[in-house]
């Protein structure tokens, strides 16, 4: 079993998964593109039960676009986001691909708003890619 660790800017707060990987995706919406600073974001779903949070957090809860309530926790002393949870999603954390910094990690499987809000010059080749929106 692969343990992966993702931690913040400054290191006070890791998140430590292990198990199976429930889903790798990006996402082109919006608000992604604004907590991410860049054109999509990159994220990893693990059940809940294979996370561990160590450190402190602050939490920002925001509506997503599709009505569900997004809560996402970072470190109070860099503002790096380690974690989230939908709550459509019961049962899951989400962490950012970046905060595990290994260039190594598995390509994502679906790709949200890929046709609607992608920008054109964005091109996701990993294969298998559901494309959704």
């Amino acid at each position: 079993m692969i343990t992966r660790r993702a931690e913040c800017s400054c290191g006070q707060l890791s998140a430590v998964c292990s198990g199976e990987i429930v889903r790798i995706s990006v996402c082109h919406c919006l608000d992604c593109k604004r907590r991410t600073g860049s054109a999509f974001s990159y994220n990893v779903r693990f059940k809940e039960g294979d996370v561990s949070i160590q450190g402190r957090a602050a939490d920002f809860t925001r509506i997503g676009e599709q009505g569900g309530r997004v809560s996402y926790s970072f470190c109070p002393d860099c503002g790096t986001t380690v974690h989230y949870r939908i709550d459509t999603q019961p049962g899951v954390v989400a962490i950012p691909v970046g905060a595990f910094a290994d260039p190594s990690f598995p390509p994502p499987f679906q790709s949200f708003y890929h046709d609607s809000r992608r920008c054109e010059w964005v091109e996701i080749s990993a294969e298998p890619l559901a494309k959704i929106g």
